[in-house]
């Protein structure tokens, strides 16, 4: 589905040689322009206009030394997120990206206050197949049991980040969800209960089945509470990775969002095959997720490619962002079929309908 390709055909040999250093001095560059955001500078910056600010004049407002900001923003020169005119310093274009765009400000964060320290230890997190890196966090086995309990700011950027995807395509899949008028519906990985939030706020007559880790489900639980939505929930707290535990079974639809890239292939079968026993006959599985290979742009891909790592040092040690090709030869092989696939939901997502196969 990608339309373009991430880097030419043919590439210079200097054009490549600039390239390999981008990526050598990657993390120094993401620390200066994380502090000049942090830091005011940028903003002080676009508050200039295009006349700029000269390192004198934004040293006098004794914010910042002198050092600082000729350390600093000679790095955002060099990644272009400044730029020079007559010795004043001038916000560029992706300046302002940093200073203003959503989605670039939620990466950072979560990059920084989630992933920095633990991608450290991605060499060996990639040899043993373990998160080695969330150590840096806390002493969990894997960073799903410790969501509730994260540090701050770790906490708040994870659930910006995880939030920020997902709650931008929740509206517009309930008539998706709703098509086949299921009455039993499970949402498997319901973490904090939006989706069955937004399920049994649409459909009155709806029954739903939440499945979680059990510190998630009790977020869940206080979130539908507060909403008066209980009545109509239920909680199983499960562990997704023993694979001798069942699913309620008898659901008509089984829905997943942003859940199966959180385990490896194993497990990922394993989850499928039990979703499929759960389903009554004809009963339908709906998958969403951010699939790299079924993005319209190479930016969306970009992103969701370099998240893999995160999954690895941090999340699990053996989980990734998929290609969409992968859930649907394990879903096949559950004894599901696919039925449509619907892209361009939200900001990245893609939706997967499956039928039992009897």
């Amino acid at each position: 589905m990608l339309n373009k390709k991430f880097s030419p055909e043919k590439q210079g040999a200097f054009a490549a040689r600039f390239e390999a250093q981008k990526i050598a001095f990657g993390p120094i560059v993401f620390q200066c322009v994380r502090y000049a955001w942090k830091r005011g500078m940028l903003q002080t910056l676009a508050d200039a206009g295009n006349e700029g600010l000269t390192v004198e004049t934004m040293a006098a407002s004794g914010k910042w030394t002198s050092y600082a900001l000729k350390l600093v923003l000679e790095t955002c020169l060099s990644a272009g997120v400044v730029y020079l005119r007559e010795g004043h310093y001038v916000l560029d274009k992706a300046g302002y990206c940093v200073l203003t765009d959503s989605i670039t400000q939620i990466n950072i964060n979560f990059t920084h206050d989630v992933c920095y320290q633990g991608l450290f230890e991605l060499e060996q997190s990639l040899d043993e197949e373990k998160p080695i890196g969330l150590k840096h966090l806390g002493a969990w086995s894997t960073i799903y049991e410790g969501l509730s309990n994260l540090p701050e700011p770790a906490k708040t950027s994870w659930f910006d980040f995880d939030h920020f995807y997902s709650d931008t395509s929740f509206p517009s899949i309930m008539p998706d969800v709703f098509a086949t008028a299921p009455r039993r519906v499970m949402d498997i990985g319901a973490n904090t209960g939006k989706f069955s939030y937004a399920a049994l706020s649409y459909q009155p007559e709806v029954e739903l089945h939440l499945v979680d880790l059990p510190i998630q489900l009790n977020v869940a639980r206080q979130n539908l509470g507060e909403q008066g939505l209980l009545e109509r929930a239920h909680f199983h707290p499960t562990n997704l990775l023993d694979k001798s535990l069942t699913l309620p079974d008898n659901m008509d639809l089984i829905w997943m969002s942003q859940f199966l890239s959180c385990f490896s292939e194993d497990a990922i079968a394993s989850i499928l095959q039990r979703a499929a026993q759960a389903l009554v006959k004809n009963g339908q599985l709906l998958i969403m997720d951010t699939f790299w290979d079924r993005q319209q742009y190479d930016i969306a891909s970009y992103c969701l490619i370099n998240t893999s790592p995160y999954f690895t040092a941090m999340a699990s040690g053996n989980s990734k962002i998929y290609e969409s090709t992968d859930y649907i030869r394990l879903a096949e092989a559950a004894g599901l079929k696919l039925q449509t696939v619907r892209d361009g939901i939200g900001y990245c997502h893609s939706l997967l309908r499956f039928v039992k196969v009897d």
